[in-house]
């Protein structure tokens, strides 16, 4: 089992955002390196699992905290700018280049939000990286009308106002284990506030609609029985990116009985599985 090193990013604004690192045993080649960007309210801890699979197979493994979430700095839930979290998903790729992955290919792995947070990155050009994963990624939040309306005005009048974010834990995974593990879990918090709230109903139709000119490898996981968010948002992405699924640059997969966690689901191995053919294929 590999170790897991901590670390911290300062920012240009003096927050900081924690770290973790499953660095290669020394001598072992490394066949690229995997950026994990974790989703609402949860954060980057959760990743060990994966993190230790994708180590096995002789993958860098980094995962950080975004603003207001686990160990990093920020009031919980807010979101000081709209662009903050593709904005530090940038400092943190160009930092990771610049100290760890010099001439290493790297993929972004993103969960949720984190898999909208990466997905938007990549639409508006603000990071260069070679693959993309997206976990059942926050492109349609399944609001209804009188949501998108509320999210429509509170940002412009009430941006910092937070309240409870509504996730039903029970919706996470079929794993009772998982759930448990999730509600014990005094780093994970359940406040959004009202401007990331309107990033997220936002940000997710702008992805969709950039998926017609999409240029990144891609691999498009999503849960058939998600009910955090709507899986609706990957079916228009993979609908948008027709032309690329059949170049097969993007490669879309549903896991039709699973919940919104599928890499923390009972029957995860097939998620897995796919993750590691996609991985193969690209990067040897």
């Amino acid at each position: 089992m590999s170790t897991m090193d901590q670390s911290t990013y300062t920012t240009a604004d003096g927050e900081t955002l924690a770290i973790r690192d499953w660095p290669l045993d020394a001598g072992v080649h490394a066949r690229g390196l995997v950026l994990i960007v974790h989703g609402l309210g949860e954060h980057s801890g959760r990743y060990e699992e994966m993190a230790q699979r994708l180590h096995m197979q002789s993958f860098v493994v980094r995962a950080y905290d975004h603003y207001g979430h686990g160990h990093s700095s920020g009031v919980r839930g807010a979101l000081p700018t709209r662009r903050r979290l593709v904005d530090d998903l940038a400092h943190i790729v160009n930092f990771t280049r610049r100290t760890m992955g010099q001439g290493l290919p790297l993929i972004l792995l993103g969960h949720s939000m984190g898999g909208l947070v990466a997905a938007h990155a990549v639409a508006l050009n603000r990071v260069r990286v070679d693959g993309l994963v997206l976990s059942s990624p926050a492109l349609d939040a399944g609001l209804n009308f009188g949501r998108r309306l509320l999210l429509a005005i509170l940002p412009a009048i009430a941006p910092h106002l937070r309240a409870r974010n509504g996730l039903d834990v029970n919706w996470l995974s079929h794993d009772t284990e998982v759930i448990k593990a999730y509600q014990r879990d005094t780093l994970v918090h359940d406040r959004i506030s009202a401007r990331l709230g309107r990033y997220i109903a936002d940000a997710g139709p702008r992805v969709v609609k950039a998926a017609r000119h999409w240029h990144t490898p891609t691999l498009l996981l999503y849960a058939g029985q998600d009910r955090l968010v709507d899986p609706q948002g990957s079916v228009a992405f993979a609908r948008a990116a027709a032309a690329q699924v059949e170049q097969k640059l993007v490669e879309v997969h549903c896991y039709a009985q699973h919940y919104h966690e599928i890499f923390n689901e009972l029957h995860r191995e097939p998620v897995y599985r796919q993750l590691t053919q996609w991985l193969n294929e690209r990067f040897s």
